[in-house]
């Protein structure tokens, strides 16, 4: 026999029951993306061998004045905003002059008037600059900020002026951008592969580029001669190569194989008409004109 203290109990435990199930089924609110007041950004870029990655947040301007009013002189900065900036580096890389390990680290920046201090730290994976140690600093490089004429209304961390092994890192944000020349390596690692492939005898070399890469650094012009003919006599009709055959002989102070070359070229591109053939009219021309 069920006693009233029981049936109470029971009729209880059936209702939490029933608000229970009920609960359970009311749907989870939907999850919500807001922008991001200073989003994420990814900047890569190859120079000569080099991989080159930085993770940086991009604040804006909103109005506000940065260096040395929201970002005092003289204070260390995450170089953008929430976590840490990062850069890495697939090989050894020198940041005006100064060498730096292949490696992923932290950047830190400590902005001044006249002169800022571009700081590349060990990777602590850490929010901003609050927990920044000196200790733990691979370099501090000087660099010397440039006024610009226009404001930089979001961040911008950039690379220009490429070349084989030099590249410019810019910080750019509100009037001022700071240039830091990065320099790398190309020569020690890729001439001995040069020479080592070019050796081998195998089929198909790779005897044109091979040729302009030493022809633009200045190396052994003899060999870029020799292996520019080779990449010719295996397409004869190339109005391009020819072109830079006589760059080479040009660059080697024999005038005369340069003339020849361009004048060849110049046949090819008569013969090829449109665009391609007056570009190469007129460079030819030019080159020929540099021989007088």
């Amino acid at each position: 026999m069920i006693t009233q203290s029981l049936r109470t109990g029971l009729v209880a435990f059936s209702g939490l029951c029933l608000a229970t199930g009920l609960f359970a089924q009311t749907p989870a609110a939907p999850k919500l993306n807001f922008p991001e007041a200073s989003p994420a950004a990814t900047v890569t870029q190859h120079v000569g061998l080099t991989d080159i990655q930085i993770n940086y947040a991009r604040p804006g301007l909103k109005g506000r004045k940065i260096f040395g009013g929201l970002e005092p002189y003289g204070k260390v900065w995450r170089t953008g905003a929430n976590t840490s900036t990062k850069v890495s580096f697939s090989t050894p890389v020198k940041l005006n002059g100064t060498e730096i390990p292949a490696g992923t680290y932290e950047l830190f920046t400590i902005p001044g008037a006249t002169d800022w201090a571009i700081i590349i730290h060990k990777n602590m994976s850490q929010w901003g600059a609050y927990s920044y140690d000196q200790k733990n600093d691979v370099a501090r490089i000087k660099a010397v900020p440039v006024l610009l004429p226009t404001t930089v209304e979001s961040l911008d961390i950039s690379f220009n002026d490429l070349r084989d092994e030099s590249a410019t890192l810019n910080i750019a944000w509100e009037n001022v951008r700071v240039p830091v020349a990065l320099t790398v390596d190309v020569k020690s690692i890729l001439v001995p592969q040069i020479e080592a492939v070019m050796a081998s005898g195998g089929d198909k070399l790779p005897y044109f580029p091979a040729a302009m890469y030493y022809f633009e650094n200045n190396i052994d012009l003899k060999k870029a001669a020799a292996w520019m003919d080779a990449a010719i006599a295996a397409q004869p009709d190339q109005l391009w190569m020819i072109y830079r055959k006589g760059l080479i002989h040009a660059k080697m102070g024999d005038n005369a194989g340069a003339r020849a070359a361009a004048l060849k070229s110049l046949e090819l591109a008569a013969k090829a008409g449109g665009s391609l053939g007056e570009e190469y009219t007129r460079l030819n021309n030019a080159l020929l004109a540099s021989l007088k």
